[in-house]
């Protein structure tokens, strides 16, 4: 496993999981068409990341600093700033489904959790190495699984879900467009594409540093698909795209999950929720103490492998677009501009959840800033993808190309929809 299945679970967060919860609770099974649609979209933006640093290295916060001029740059940097404001607001809203969690497991005050959460998140990222950190992702995913378990213990009308799956429940009204808009923000995300090149990169260095080509951790070269033979590239390649569509269908699965769960215990007594918490609360008296707390543990476990994926990723893209070092497994001293970044954006995160900022306003805020980025950000990713000076024999062929253009421009309208929906009050 690489790092598609954590970046595919680490976009199943406390905010997606609110955001699939709250379709199925309006509309039942009428956004499921959503799963198969974003599936495809996902893969080829994930997979155009992941053969980006297999073939050059580099992150794609490192990328754009070396395909794209100073111009350019500053506009590709004032995008990756309002990054770091989304995703610190996303780790925010997070943190607070985090304590919201435990608090309804009778484990004690949520602001107390929510503070604990965060010290506890910052200590690893700080400390800890990479491999070690990485161990952790990976058992985190284990957590999600959770939501399969709430689709065993609901009633659950499987003809519905086919209907659902195939588009009968579409309607032309503004709350269920701005609900689909929802919906790929938050499957979507540009932070992904950057935590997919930034932990293959790691590995890369990782592989780099056990073969002698670098003795401190973070210094290494990576290893890249020139330096292997023609087999082990390929080998790569075929190992990379198998972990990307493992991964994505991972996380449209546990969207599936939270959605047909939702819609068949809250849609069908139509209880309207606003959070992941709401959801967990109202399920108790409709399906019982189980999915109750399935339900509340399903996402205190995404939420702490959400957070520490939204704080690294936007910070490593941001000190790799000026230049700078970055890595976890390098000590603070040696990559000071990404740890600054890195805590000032966990620091404000466990400020806004410890104040009780309400966490739907900041999902809110950061899912906008996210569906305005993530189009602009493709773009810049199709670009880069297509260049031969940096890709060379692994630039997007015509699939690649026609897939990844076509992501751009529905993720493009999608945001100038949501923004529209915004202004109007809708």
């Amino acid at each position: 496993m690489g790092p598609g299945i954590v970046t595919g679970a680490a976009d199943d967060d406390p905010s997606g999981i609110a955001t699939y919860a709250q379709s199925g609770a309006l509309y039942g099974t009428g956004l499921l068409w959503t799963v198969p649609l974003t599936l495809p979209l996902m893969i080829v933006v994930q997979e155009a990341c992941e053969r980006m640093t297999l073939a050059t290295g580099d992150s794609f916060g490192a990328l754009i600093r070396r395909r794209f001029q100073r111009g350019a740059r500053t506009w590709i940097a004032v995008l990756l700033a309002a990054l770091l404001v989304a995703n610190s607001v996303n780790a925010a809203a997070d943190l607070v489904a985090i304590g919201e969690g435990m608090s309804l497991l009778h484990a004690g005050p949520a602001p107390l959790w929510s503070l604990i959460a965060g010290v506890v998140i910052g200590f690893v990222v700080v400390r800890g190495s990479f491999a070690w950190i990485s161990r952790i992702f990976r058992w985190l995913c284990l957590v999600l699984f959770a939501y399969v378990g709430v689709v065993i213990v609901a009633s659950v009308d499987w003809d519905d879900v086919l209907g659902g799956l195939l588009g009968r429940g579409f309607e032309w009204e503004p709350r269920y467009l701005g609900l689909v808009v929802a919906v790929l923000g938050t499957t979507i995300s540009p932070y992904m594409f950057f935590w997919q090149t930034e932990e293959r990169e790691e590995m890369l260095r990782s592989d780099a540093r056990s073969r002698g080509r670098g003795q401190r951790r973070g210094s290494a070269k990576p290893l890249t698909l020139d330096d292997q033979s023609p087999a082990g590239a390929r080998r790569a390649l075929w190992l990379g795209r198998i972990d990307v569509i493992i991964g994505m269908l991972f996380s449209v699965a546990i969207m599936f999950a939270i959605v047909v769960s939702a819609a068949a215990t809250l849609g069908v007594h139509h209880q309207k929720v606003d959070s992941a918490q709401a959801a967990a609360s109202a399920l108790q008296p409709i399906a019982g103490d189980f999915a109750f707390a399935l339900f509340a543990i399903g996402f205190i476990g995404s939420g702490m492998l959400a957070v520490p994926v939204l704080a690294a990723s936007g910070a490593a893209g941001f000190a790799a677009l000026l230049g700078r070092p970055w890595s976890l497994d390098r000590k603070p001293h040696q990559a000071r501009t990404f740890y600054a970044l890195l805590l000032v954006g966990l620091t404000v995160a466990v400020a806004l959840s410890v104040i009780g900022v309400d966490p739907i306003g900041l999902l809110v805020l950061s899912a906008i800033i996210n569906g305005i980025a993530a189009g602009p950000f493709i773009i810049v990713l199709m670009l880069i993808t297509g260049d031969r000076r940096l890709m060379g024999e692994h630039r997007n062929g015509w699939a690649a190309r026609i897939l990844g253009w076509g992501t751009a421009v529905i993720m493009c309208a999608a945001g100038a929809f949501g923004i529209v929906s915004l202004v109007l009050g809708r």
